[in-house]
């Protein structure tokens, strides 16, 4: 490798930011719809690959004959460019057929089956991949596109050339925008942002990503843009005397140390200097970074001799060196950074790195086809996150969730912990040991329950940083937390969370549709089949059951009871006729117990409250129940079980207008927590109110959980106070609003009923 350096007088024209994907010279209209626009780029396939590529272009052709694009072009270019792109990365001919029949399914109506008798299976697939799902209705658009999303991004994980293919789509039409409507034209570029440039990110495909983030910018913030433009321009010319002079300096430094070196002077882009400025809130004259260096080196031994050289020549700023080749980021990506001091005490960025690791940092996935005969490389490359696609979508069948999961896990930024075994372990900044403990596996992330760094122990919802070593503590018992959503940060993560809690949630749900299902049964004179599956007359006559329901299996059947989607009664006198048939007869004691059951006597199958209920059974808010009132229970349609008070105004409203969603709750004698009560006082206002207040609720042993306190209107000697009090049952509150009348503050106490 030679000594090789810009020539400072043509610096400013190399320094124009986006580096990504030169464009070559505009073609004219005839030549870029022709084919001939694209063979001089294939000249690295073999000739039969090649012809096959030319019935692909001649197919497309057809497919778009008489289409135009916004600009007035022929439909045509657009693909011949995004196969040229595809073709500069090298991609197989398999990659590039897809790429010229893109659009042939979504806009020409080309059915799959006509593209493999056609183009082989492969091919068709990859266009499959690419192709969006209009045939299918959707209730929105934004549903549409995050099915498509999710279509996209499953097929890339079997097959990554399809994400390159629709990155190139999305890099050609970034490019030739400016015939669009400007609010498309914003849309198109925010959704550039947000997903495509992160996913180009992700898989190291960092030409791509700049200008994608480059031109996304210029078309959400077009002033912002020209006035940046304008910035740069002009300290391109003030600053130029500098970076000469940083490149004499490192190339008589590294020459003297006998390294063969190549030194590049580079500018940052745009869009990463407005990103700066709006981050650290600076304007552009307090940037100071804009221009940085990369060096890159014959091998590995010498990025860091050619470090020790840097560091020799100017004095590194500390805390802004990170080895990247020690610990590579997610996508594959090696080098050194190291930030120096230079002449005139600005910080300057340089990054040193080998040939090869210069090709996987600009090209990623896509340098694999470049320079290797096996693609197999690139699947690997980023097999860790294209398996968590696959993961998540296992657990996740909803598209606009997969979509939220995907956009958690797109973040660029990425820390680096240990496990207590000294495994290196990837994840997203501001990323917690939940996040850490379901990156290990499933099983660890379901029965988290303390988590210690760097042998501390620390809360779970504790923000990991690099170098931390975490300690997972697990116990069998445990469950997931639905409050851990509030702060995990990975898609996976999140997405195991939710599948839990909704296979929680249906069991629970379950659970109540048998008792109620055994509780209206009952009324009817009978007892419930057994649901065992090794009696098989039972398991037939559920089946049967079922299918009259409308439902696949009883377990189905069952939930949707006890969700409120089909009604027990109902359902108990089609399996009452079902069992008359079977010679089932009415037993007179269950009659009895099924329909005058009292309170200290709770027919079996009454639903009993004991706190431990999940998401299935609910506490009324608007007059919350506790133990020792007289309770009742509205089975709200796909609401689950929502318990009111007998004088509930709300629960009586609800009564008149669907009296048969009612069936009878009953207080459970062990509870296993307290319940909270709504207490209104009125008070004489002054001084340490609210310390006499919550003295007297302690010393009642009760607990304060929500306070809010309303001046009177009319004068400011009183003002009135709505407490929530963790209480045990009535007995206690009643203790508790005893001792708060006897505080000399407190001038009125009640409880809040609706």
């Amino acid at each position: 490798m030679g000594l090789r350096s810009f020539a400072v007088a043509r610096l400013p024209a190399a320094l124009t930011g986006l580096t990504a994907l030169r464009a070559p010279p505009e073609p004219t209209p005839a030549e870029a719809a022709s084919f001939d626009a694209l063979v001089h780029k294939l000249n690295y396939l073999p000739k039969a690959d090649i012809k096959r590529v030319k019935e692909a272009y001649k197919f497309a052709d057809e497919a778009h004959l008489g289409q135009l694009r916004a600009s007035g072009e022929p439909y045509i270019t657009h693909p011949i460019a995004v196969a040229g792109i595809c073709a500069d990365w090298r991609l197989d001919a398999q990659a590039i057929q897809a790429a010229l029949m893109h659009d042939a399914m979504e806009d020409c109506g080309v059915t799959k089956i006509e593209l493999i008798e056609k183009f082989e299976a492969p091919t068709a697939e990859l266009v499959d991949g690419l192709t969006k799902l209009d045939k299918l209705q959707f209730s929105t658009k934004e549903e549409s596109q995050a099915e498509s999303f999710r279509k996209m991004l499953l097929a890339m994980a079997r097959d990554v050339r399809v994400i390159l293919i629709k990155l190139a789509d999305r890099l050609h039409n970034m490019r030739t925008m400016e015939a669009m409507a400007a609010n498309k034209q914003r849309r198109i570029a925010r959704e550039t942002l947000d997903i495509y440039a992160p996913i180009a990110h992700r898989l190291g495909l960092n030409e791509i990503y700049r200008e994608l983030q480059e031109l996304s910018f210029k078309f959400i913030h077009p002033w912002r843009h020209a006035a940046l433009s304008k910035a740069i321009a002009k300290a391109r010319g003030n600053r130029r005397d500098l970076v000469s002079r940083i490149e004499r300096d490192v190339l008589k430094a590294v020459g003297a140390s006998e390294l063969k070196v190549e030194v590049h002077g580079r500018e940052k882009t745009l869009y990463s200097i407005y990103k700066k400025m709006r981050d650290k809130h600076l304007s552009f004259a307090q940037v100071s970074d804009i221009f940085g260096f990369r060096i890159v080196v014959a091998d590995l031994p010498h990025c860091y001799l050619a470090l020790g050289v840097l560091h020799q020549l100017y004095k590194p700023q500390p805390g802004r060196f990170k080895d990247y080749i020690a610990i590579p980021k997610p996508n594959g990506y090696q080098s050194l950074h190291t930030t120096l001091v230079s002449p005139l005490g600005t910080p300057v960025e340089f990054q040193i790195r080998t040939e090869t690791m210069h090709m996987v940092a600009e090209k990623g996935v896509a340098a694999h086809w470049l320079y290797k005969s096996n693609s197999q490389h690139a699947q690997q490359l980023g097999a860790h996150w294209l398996q968590s696609l696959l993961d998540i979508q296992d657990e996740t069948r909803d598209a606009n969730e997969f979509l939220e999961h995907v956009k958690i896990d797109l973040f660029p930024d990425a820390v680096y912990v240990f496990t207590p075994k000294s495994k290196i372990m990837a994840l997203p900044r501001g990323a917690t040991p939940v996040d850490f403990a379901y990156a290990i596996h499933s099983d660890v992330g379901d029965h988290c329950v303390a988590a210690q760094i760097n042998g501390e122990p620390v809360p779970l919802r504790t923000e990991l940083h690099s170098g931390d070593v975490i300690e997972i503590v697990t116990a069998e018992s445990a469950r997931p937390n639905p409050a851990w959503l509030s702060f995990v940060r990975t898609g996976r993560a999140r997405s195991k969370i939710r599948h839990f809690l909704k296979n929680l949630e249906q069991e629970e749900s379950r659970e109540l549709g048998q008792k109620m299902l055994a509780q209206a049964l009952r009324a009817e004179g009978l007892a419930l089949p057994s649901l065992d599956d090794e009696n098989q007359q039972a398991a037939q006559l559920w089946q049967q059951l079922a299918r009259w329901a409308g439902n696949r299996h009883v377990d189905e059947l069952l939930t949707e009871i006890g969700l409120g989607r089909k009604i027990a009664t109902i359902v108990a006198k089609k399996l009452a006729r079902m069992l008359a048939d079977q010679g089932e007869r009415p037993d007179a004691v269950t009659l009895t117990l099924g329909r005058f059951a009292t309170d200290d006597a709770p027919a079996q199958g009454m639903v009993m409250i004991d706190g431990s209920e999940g998401a299935s059974v609910r506490l009324a808010t608007c007059c919350r129940p506790i133990p020792g009132d007289d309770i009742k229970g509205y089975l709200g349609r796909g609401e689950g079980l929502v318990v009111h008070t007998a004088e509930c105004q709300v629960g009586r409203r609800l009564f008149q207008r669907d009296a048969e969603h009612w069936i009878a709750v009953a207080w459970a004698e062990e509870l296993s927590r307290p319940f909270e009560a709504a207490v209104g006082l009125l008070l004489t206002n002054g001084k340490g109110v609210l310390a006499q207040v919550a003295s007297a609720v302690s010393s009642a042993e009760a607990d304060i959980t929500h306070i809010s306190m309303v001046e009177e209107p009319q004068t400011r000697e009183t003002a009135e106070m709505s407490l929530l009090l963790s209480v045990r049952d009535r007995l206690h509150l009643a203790d508790v609003l005893r001792t708060l009348k006897r505080s000399a503050s407190v001038l009125r106490v009640w409880r809040i009923k609706p």
